[in-house]
């Protein structure tokens, strides 16, 4: 499927050469005389596989910004919240008991009783996706699906010129890895910024002026070198049990499978399970309780003058000592992961789940609906390219 997007996309591309430039030659190809050549597909057609590309690109983004990152953040943030009230006992439980007038009620001796206290814990508002976006929108209108954006682009932005930078110096998988870890350190105030900005009610002050200054970002550089250490884990593992297994002779040959004996693929295919299985185990186990470290640390310091935009104890049960008392006003990465309860991490991880498997029915949908549109536009051109896209898989 992945060849026959690309010859989809080489082809809309070399149409729109074609468009704009009358007097270009149109590619064609020959095979054993027969004529193999493909017309030209009208301006149109590409403007509607253009569309369908781009909003492909705006729903997955959508999927990703504001249901894997902003509402994952809240939901890793916010604090359930319980309701308490008293219920005053009854004077008589039997159901036959007489009516009593007042003076008898005076003169019949009752034994004092304490009222009774109710807990009702409330629904969390982060429990569903639909809440929670209903909930922003409420609190910071309609375009607060993207909030924080603006920082979100400078982060990656900054992240990919440090990046690039520390590895003109070596390019060894271990030293960018070493690379990615001390660019996202760096930056560990600016993602901290992001954070604030996401989990706190409008405010009017601009981005820069939330940035927190060097003494309170520098609390938050160990939590972010170690969640990067574990991001870096994900990747760096897995790919080298990878390449330990031989394995990357697939993805240099697609066709490799053909060539190797049956029982030798099965291994292979065991391996990568393997490999699967040890990427897993690291993401769950290392990556996610540092990811959610990392955001609670850095939503103990939110300023005092911003207000969370869901319920949120900023003393994390009184694990955080404010720093007019002499505390670090900040909660420990220990106390960051302890205070976040089983109930919070199943439904970040619920969460996580259905952010990928909208990505993957998304996906889906709108390979579908491209390639409905590529076969309507192309007609007979269409099983040519999907013959050429095979062609190129074998070769």
């Amino acid at each position: 499927m992945s060849g026959i997007a690309h010859h989809l996309l080489r082809r809309g591309l070399e149409a729109t050469h074609e468009n704009l430039y009358p007097g270009a030659v149109a590619v064609q190809s020959t095979d054993d005389g027969n004529d193999d050549r493909l017309k030209s597909i009208p301006v149109w057609g590409i403007a509607t596989l253009w569309v369908t590309l781009l909003l492909f690109i705006f729903v997955h983004f959508v999927i990703t910004y504001t249901y894997g990152t902003i509402v994952a953040t809240l939901t890793t943030i916010e604090t359930p919240t319980a309701t308490a009230f008293t219920v005053e006992s009854a004077e008589s439980d039997e159901t036959d008991a007489p009516l009593l007038s007042g003076d008898q009620k005076l003169a019949t001796p009752t034994p004092s009783t304490e009222p009774e206290l109710f807990l009702i814990k409330s629904k969390p508002i982060t429990s569903k996706i639909r809440t929670t976006v209903k909930h922003l929108k409420a609190q910071a209108g309609p375009w607060s699906r993207f909030r924080g954006l603006h920082v979100a682009i400078i982060y990656h932005l900054a992240y990919g010129l440090l990046f690039n930078f520390f590895s003109s110096f070596a390019r060894s998988p271990l030293a960018q890895s070493l690379f990615a870890v001390v660019s996202h350190t760096i930056l560990s105030r600016l993602n901290m910024t992001w954070t604030h900005i996401v989990m706190s009610n409008p405010s009017p002050k601009s981005w820069w002026r939330r940035f927190p200054s060097l003494k309170t970002g520098r609390k938050i550089f160990f939590p972010t070198a170690v969640w990067a250490v574990a991001d870096q884990l994900a990747l760096y593992v897995p790919a080298l049990m990878f390449g330990t297994y031989g394995l990357q002779r697939y993805a240099e040959d697609p066709s490799h499978y053909r060539e190797v004996a049956p029982e030798v693929f099965a291994s292979d295919v065991s391996q990568v399970f393997i490999c699967g299985l040890v990427a897993l185990f690291i993401v769950f186990a290392i990556v996610f309780p540092a990811q959610v470290t990392l955001t609670r640390v850095q939503a103990s310091m939110l300023p005092e003058e911003d207000e969370a935009i869901v319920p949120f104890d900023r003393t994390f049960g009184g694990k955080v000592e404010p720093t007019i008392v002499g505390g670090s006003g900040c909660v420990s990465m220990l106390d960051a992961w302890k205070t976040f309860d089983w109930a919070s991490r199943i439904r970040l991880i619920k969460l996580y789940v259905k952010v990928i498997a909208l990505q993957v029915v998304t996906t889906l949908f709108f390979i579908g609906v491209f390639v409905g549109e590529a076969r309507l536009i192309m007609g007979d051109d269409f099983n040519k390219v999907v013959k050429k896209a095979h062609e190129g898989l074998r070769h």
